[in-house]
């Protein structure tokens, strides 16, 4: 994999490059026009390759805001075009690295020192790159460290992104600015601490020690001396990444032992402490002897007391069965508004009840087997006929609450990664949502029919 030598920084300079991509791609698509025109065969398959190679590889000369876009979108594969999905994928740890003397003058500009004259050696290449920043192996009186080193000018650079996609999310998706604005800061406020390397230190070592306790759950050791805002320096783990040990020939057993792993760190975290791992992408996951370790802590979500009361009231499984109270949820969280017309009203409460019977039915059971393909195909084809949906697109201003963004994607991804290793793992209620349920819950509830999902959305 070829090196970088520079990073675009300037406005002009990234707005250009991303605008030189979309000639590309309209190039690309008048080439296939025209043979179409003459008669001649033109390959969909190799246009949409083509297309998506040139999309990513300008994400990933402008690394930050573009290429953490791509790692977003490559959490769900069932989300892009296969030829997207593929190129996207390359983004959770394997982006092109920045040349050797671009980590030296890091280095220069945070320690005052080379890294050679920190560490006894110090890998000229890296071993990973991704959106932010690319990890270097190094050693230290004997230590394995995983050295993560930030690219030049990501965080300056990172709100000038996210005003130059901005403009083409919104129309690629028919939204209007002031309908999503509050989404779009809280993005834009996580996308931005996650450059902050001193902020990611001190949530992973606090993070780590309070989940210390979960069984077969694993964290890095982190190096403060070793570490500034745009150096980061950790404990390297030789182990599989966790896509790579679900698309393996690891048996049932060993799946969900992982998969009960991964489910009970995200239990604990958003439950218990309020405070969770919000990137669940593949590359922030690895297997090591049948344990799952757990990295990267640059982009968490820390949850107040009353959202999180409302959000996960959904979880009730005798909400649903009560209209009146399932309303008066859905208006604590302004996804049900006094502004709406009757009609409007009732179709939001019964998309919602069907979004939270399917997205809740792995809380309502004793145990739940996401290997179960049905599921997960269930919840892709809620969003696409939602997102379909004539009147769903004529209902406008704000609904739910930002901070339901990553609350969402937490649990997307959870799901997704859990789907992946095919795991059927120990589900339990939050207690207080458990003392609130006396009554068993409806065979009706446990049991959503897959495969016709009918209308629905998500909560928020």
């Amino acid at each position: 994999m070829s090196e970088q030598d520079s990073i675009e920084s300037t406005k002009l300079g990234r707005v250009g490059a991303l605008a030189g991509t979309g000639v590309r791609v309209g190039v690309n698509y008048l080439k296939h026009y025209g043979k179409r025109a003459v008669g001649a065969v033109s390959d969909v398959e190799l246009l949409q390759q083509e297309n998506a190679k040139a999309v990513y590889d300008t994400f990933s000369r402008l690394k930050g805001g573009p290429l953490k876009l791509a790692q977003m979108l490559s959490i769900d594969r069932n989300l892009l075009p296969p030829a997207y999905a593929t190129q996207f994928a390359k983004a959770q740890y394997s982006a092109p690295p920045l040349s050797y003397p671009l980590v030296v003058r890091t280095f220069r500009r945070e320690f005052g020192k080379e890294p050679l004259e920190l560490f006894d050696t110090f890998s000229k290449v890296a071993a990973y790159g991704a959106s932010i920043g690319q990890v270097h192996r190094a050693t230290k009186d004997g230590k394995d460290l995983a050295v993560k080193v930030q690219y030049p000018g990501v965080a300056d650079s990172l709100k000038t992104d996210i005003r130059v996609l901005k403009p083409i999310a919104l129309s690629v998706l028919g939204l209007k600015e002031r309908d999503v604005a509050e989404y779009l800061k809280e993005i834009e406020s996580r996308l931005l601490e996650e450059t902050d390397y001193s902020l990611e230190l001190q949530r992973s070592i606090e993070l780590s020690q309070k989940s210390a306790h979960l069984t077969n759950v694993r964290f890095v050791q982190y190096y403060p001396q070793w570490s500034t805002p745009r150096v980061l320096t950790m404990d390297w783990v030789e182990a599989q990444s966790l896509d790579k040990f679900a698309d393996g020939p690891a048996g049932q057993h060993e799946r969900n032992f992982v998969g009960q792993a991964l489910w009970d760190f995200y239990d604990h975290q958003v439950h218990d402490l309020r405070v969770f791992h919000a990137d669940p992408h593949p590359g922030n996951f690895l297997v090591k002897d049948g344990q799952l370790w757990v990295l990267d802590f640059g982009c968490t979500k820390a949850l107040e007391e009353s959202f999180y009361k409302k959000q996960f009231r959904f979880l009730e499984p005798e909400l649903t069965q009560d209209r009146t109270r399932f309303t008066e949820a859905l208006e604590a969280l302004n996804i049900v508004t006094p502004e709406d017309h009757a009609e409007s009203r009732e179709r939001i409460i019964s998309l919602c009840e069907r979004s939270v019977r399917l997205l809740a039915m792995p809380f309502w059971n004793d145990t739940f087997d996401f290997g179960d393909p049905s599921f997960l195909r269930s919840i892709y084809e809620v969003g696409e006929t939602n997102s379909l949906d004539q009147l769903n697109k004529d209902l406008n201003g704000k609904r739910g609450s930002a901070d339901g963004v990553y609350v969402h994607r937490a649990f997307f991804g959870l799901y997704s990664l859990l789907s992946r290793l095919r795991a059927t793992v120990k589900v339990q209620l939050p207690d207080w949502i458990r003392s609130k349920s006396q009554e068993s819950v409806e065979p009706a509830l446990r049991s959503v029919p897959m495969g016709d999902p009918g209308s629905g959305t998500a909560t928020g």
